[in-house]
């Protein structure tokens, strides 16, 4: 049965509050093999699960490009990041080389007064201006059936004090009315039926070109 979502810890230099997460019982009802880019990329992101990570917000100097912090360490942006990865696209790089030529066009509430490519990628205000600018915008809406695999969803929690970001994968829930989410919010790289939990503030779909 599921029990309540309990704050565990607070504020993180992310913008995200660490939250346990509901558990999932029942079987999962997969979609078929991939058959395109979207497929393979829920193939990834459903990869990352089978990975024990730490939730750690900790700033990390990282190399340039195809930079990472240790695989056992991570916040909800790395999930997204991680996945594209596996499929060779960089966002580190990506996201470091439009923030460079478009500094004043991304959001300044860091106080940076340059870019930063050990962080501004793990950022989730940043991906959603990324992916705003070079991705597909889809709508918001409360419908399940509008959010398909390999999507990517951005939430506010706490009322906007906070943001979270993770991936529509090819996985049903016990019901067959959604898609799952892989995210990480407090308990690690974790495919959940959470796709309404929050406030959706972001809808996204990104293939390199």
């Amino acid at each position: 049965m599921r029990t309540l979502v309990s704050i565990i810890a607070s504020v993180c230099t992310f913008g995200l509050v660490s939250i346990v997460p509901y558990p999932y019982h029942g079987t999962l009802q997969h979609d078929e093999q991939p058959k395109d880019f979207y497929g393979h990329l829920c193939k990834a992101a459903i990869t990352l699960t089978f990975t024990k990570v730490q939730y750690d917000p900790a700033y990390v100097q990282i190399p340039f490009p195809n930079g990472d912090v240790p695989q056992n360490k991570g916040v909800c942006a790395d999930v997204v990041i991680r996945a594209y990865r596996k499929l060779g696209i960089d966002l580190q790089k990506e996201v470091h080389n439009d923030i460079s030529k478009n500094f004043m066009k991304y959001p300044r509430k860091w106080g940076l007064s340059k870019p930063d490519k050990n962080i501004d990628h793990r950022r989730v205000l940043n991906l959603m201006t990324f992916f705003e600018r070079k991705g597909t915008v889809k709508p918001i809406t409360d419908n399940a059936q509008d959010y398909i695999p390999g999507d990517i969803v951005s939430w506010e929690l706490q009322n906007g004090k906070y943001t979270h970001i993770g991936i529509v994968v090819n996985v049903r829930s016990l019901d067959s009315k959604r898609y799952m989410i892989v995210h990480n919010i407090g308990a690690g790289q974790i495919m959940e039926d959470c796709l309404f939990r929050f406030k959706i503030i972001g809808h996204y779909r990104y293939e390199q070109k």
